[in-house]
């Protein structure tokens, strides 16, 4: 009989937060900071940009550039153990050309840190991606039965892919006899607060607000599929602060789970639904212009995108998600705010 271990958290582990300064990362330390954990350390790259204050109003235990804690990590420096790991720390842009540096920022940088967990038998809780699926046609359902036959699309996809093979080629995944474990969370397409800084990466609801706000209007891509028409394409859309809150699910009441897991609303909405609900959020009538998609785009446009969200029902969640015009509405009251940058508050 196979031996399964029950994960034990202590009442005030020292939690490591990789890539805290970005969407998802922020969110999660905003979440247990409401929590009670304070107890947390802060990994990222800030570099020159304004993404250092999406971290102004949280409160942390300690902060390292990502840099200088790999170097940590190589060496196993660390005065306390994490316990408990959210690795979130990767490049998210789907357009990334260099290849190098992805295996190594997406897949080398993951492999220590969970060698690491193995060695200190800790949680690890990652960023795997809905990436992965590539254009949907072996589905979007999270089956690690089915990840060798899975072909991304992009090479930020594949350098997620690999990490996911890695863990689960190795029997450290699904391994119920580790004192680590492991949980890959695929993310849906996240929206919301401290997403600015990710540039051509940003969400159409971010962009849709600046449209809105400087010329009255939203630009979406015409359909090339006589299946959906202009703007109704669509997608599995899903706000950060579900986004954390499903995530830390793993730590508390899911912690005894292992393998991979969709992190969605497992619904699809289109894109005119999207502005719309941004227009209502800033009291102004749609206005809507369907623009030619490059050429480059249109081979591998996805029309569809819902993930199959079975496994993570049964994993014991019971909070519904908040719908689309409501995460819009928060989103878009946050953004109208004059000083909102890293402050996800908005009483």
């Amino acid at each position: 009989m196979t031996k399964t271990t029950t994960i034990s958290i202590a009442k005030d582990p020292l939690i490591l937060v990789t890539g805290a300064a970005g969407l998802i990362g922020s969110t999660i330390i905003w979440t247990l900071n409401k929590m009670g954990y304070k107890r947390i350390i802060a990994v990222d790259h800030l570099s020159t940009g304004e993404k250092w204050q999406n971290l102004r109003s949280l409160n942390i235990l300690n902060y390292y550039e990502k840099k200088d804690f790999r170097e940590l990590l190589a060496a196993d420096n660390f005065s306390e153990s994490f316990q408990i790991i959210f690795h979130l720390g990767a490049c998210s842009d789907t357009t990334e050309v260099d290849a190098s540096y992805l295996a190594d920022n997406n897949f080398a940088y993951s492999k220590m840190l969970s060698l690491y967990a193995l060695r200190h038998k800790s949680r690890m809780i990652y960023a795997s991606s809905a990436a992965t699926y590539g254009d949907g046609s072996n589905g979007f359902k999270d089956d690690e039965n089915t990840i060798y036959k899975l072909r991304p699309l992009n090479k930020y996809g594949y350098s997620k892919q690999i990490f996911d093979q890695y863990l689960l080629h190795n029997n450290i995944l699904l391994n119920k006899e580790n004192e680590a474990s492991f949980i890959g969370v695929k993310y849906s397409n996240v929206f919301g607060p401290n997403e600015y800084h990710k540039a051509q990466m940003r969400s159409m609801i971010l962009r849709s607000f600046e449209q809105i706000t400087s010329t009255g209007k939203v630009k979406l891509f015409k359909s090339y599929m006589k299946e959906y028409g202009d703007g109704e394409q669509v997608r599995d859309f899903l706000y950060s602060k579900d986004a954390a809150k499903m995530t830390i699910f793993f730590m508390h009441e899911g912690r005894d789970l292992r393998g991979l897991y969709n992190i969605g609303i497992g619904y699809v909405r289109t894109w005119n639904d999207l502005a719309k609900a941004t227009f209502m959020a800033l009291h102004k009538k749609s206005k809507i212009e369907y623009i030619e998609m490059p050429e480059e785009l249109k081979v591998r446009y996805q029309y569809y995108t819902c993930l199959d969200m079975s496994k993570y029902k049964n994993a014991g969640y019971k909070e519904e998600p908040i719908i689309l015009e409501n995460a819009i509405k928060d989103y878009v009251r946050y953004l109208k705010k004059d000083s909102h940058l890293g402050d996800l508050d908005n009483e």
